[in-house]
């Protein structure tokens, strides 16, 4: 599934307990090649950037780091699997992890706007 996800809006609509992404948030992606990249804020995030690969199904292979409002920096993994919904928008499922403070997991669901 061929995907260009370059100038896509993404809000989250559901995010595990130990992420800090709130559902207000807005994700705009910009796309190079296969290169995704995203600058972010807002609710317990004061500022944050992610990185990702697309794979050859439209799939993200992504880094992030982030400010956290306690003044901590917060690093991850995340791996999306996209859904093309019925409305031709894009459903990401993601599977994530931090590579900083307790090093759990969790999972997160962003719907195109």
């Amino acid at each position: 599934m061929e995907i260009n996800y370059n100038n896509k809006v993404f809000n989250p609509v559901s995010n595990s307990e130990n992420g800090e992404v709130d559902l207000s948030m807005q994700f705009r992606y910009k796309q190079e090649g296969n290169i995704v990249t995203s600058t972010y804020a807002g609710g317990r995030i004061r500022s944050g950037h992610l990185i990702a690969l697309v794979d050859e199904n439209g799939g993200l292979d992504m880094r992030y780091h982030q400010i956290n409002t306690h003044g901590e920096v917060m690093t991850g993994i995340c791996k999306s699997v996209p859904e093309m919904m019925p409305n031709g928008k894009i459903r990401l499922y993601e599977k994530w992890k931090w590579t900083a403070g307790d090093f759990s997991e969790g999972e997160s669901v962003l719907e195109e706007q």
